[in-house]
């Protein structure tokens, strides 16, 4: 059974910094490339980062990157996201997500949002 089960979200005042952690199971971590997905309330999904199997090919979306730094543990098979100096337009729900059937690079997985497999989320809140 594939299970991506994201924690480390809270409230946080802008600023602060926060760090998600997405742990995966039931598919081979190693070969597959990983994103991170946000939703607020009665709002589309929008594209947060992306990291390719080997973790040597990152994305960001525009509105994070030089804030946001997306890694992998393989030997835990967790995925992370560092979000430092966050602003109040953070506030998300934060999901990770990942093609468990087919490896795909993360330009598919994120861009073409070619993911099958989600997890229940994590709520980041940014305010003072």
């Amino acid at each position: 059974e594939v299970r991506l089960v994201e924690s480390g979200g809270g409230l946080v005042q802008p600023g602060g910094s926060l760090r998600l952690s997405c742990a995966a199971s039931g598919f081979t971590f190693s070969n597959s490339a990983m994103s991170w997905v946000r939703r607020a309330p009665g709002k589309g999904l929008e594209r947060v980062s992306a990291i390719d199997s080997g973790g040597g090919s990152t994305y960001y979306a525009n509105s994070v990157k030089g804030r946001f730094t997306i890694s992998r543990d393989v030997a835990k098979n967790t995925l992370y996201l560092q979000m430092n100096n966050l602003k109040p337009e953070a506030t998300n729900m934060y999901y990770c997500a990942a093609n468990t059937r087919y490896r795909v690079s993360w330009y598919r997985l994120l861009i073409q949002a070619q993911y099958n497999s989600w997890g229940q989320g994590t709520q980041v809140t940014v305010s003072s």
